[in-house]
């Protein structure tokens, strides 16, 4: 489903994000990727995602290589490929309900299935009652669920999610972690960036991935633990 091998990649004048990564994970697994803030989480995601590329190794998600697929052929992988943002990027002065139909208004897909979906969704993520607010009118919570309708509204086989908890009060952010274990629980893959350590250890049954100056430093799978003393800052 998702396989880093060999991955590096380096930037002019930043030097090496990441160094010779390699990890997998199977459909229908959740895993937690964490680390110090620069370790590498954001790469990661944004090579899975496509809206870059490895200067070695490969990267493999739903079915497409980073050697084989073409940045035309992008918009392919992200029908399969659900993606949240840190900052939600939702559109603004537009509602829930548009912004969650916008993502399928840019596939073509035949205006009365897109009001269908976008709404099926947003019950989905439990805001049908919010549909026509305005987005700059919701918490911080309603528009991370806002973003979360939006990921999954092509039914994508994985989820990416890039620090979706890291703006939302504790209550918010357990709302949004029981919407992704259910999203887990129906068979969606699930890869999730975090530097919330006490997030971390709140759902000790899920796999940890550490990264540490772009390199892999820990995976509780390959360890046959998940419940290590994270410790650190």
């Amino acid at each position: 489903m998702i396989k880093l091998s060999h991955v590096t990649k380096e930037y002019p004048r930043r030097g090496k994000a990441l160094d010779d990564v390699s990890f997998e994970v199977a459909k229908g697994e959740f895993a937690f990727l964490t680390g110090h803030s620069g370790s590498g989480k954001s790469t990661t995601l944004r090579l899975l995602h496509m809206a870059d590329w490895p200067t070695e190794g490969e990267v493999r998600i739903c079915g497409f290589s980073s050697e084989l697929t073409s940045p035309r052929e992008v918009w392919k992988l992200r029908r399969r490929v659900g993606f949240i943002f840190q900052d939600f990027r939702l559109l603004p002065g537009r509602t829930a309900l548009q912004n969650v139909a916008f993502a399928l208004e840019v596939t073509g897909t035949p205006r009365r299935e897109v009001l269908e979906r976008a709404n099926r969704l947003l019950a989905q993520v439990g805001l049908a009652s919010k549909a026509g607010a305005l987005v700059n009118e919701l918490s911080g919570g309603e528009q991370q669920r806002v973003s979360t309708a939006r990921a999954l509204v092509n039914e994508p086989l994985a989820l990416l999610a890039d620090e979706p908890t890291g703006n939302l009060d504790e209550r918010a952010s357990r709302g949004i972690m029981e919407l992704f274990r259910d999203l887990n629980a129906r068979g969606m893959a699930v890869l999730m960036a975090t530097h919330d350590l006490e997030l971390i250890r709140a759902y000790p049954g899920i796999r940890v991935i550490e990264l540490n100056q772009g390199r892999l430093a820990f995976d509780s799978k390959a360890a046959g633990s998940g419940d290590r003393d994270r410790g650190e800052g």
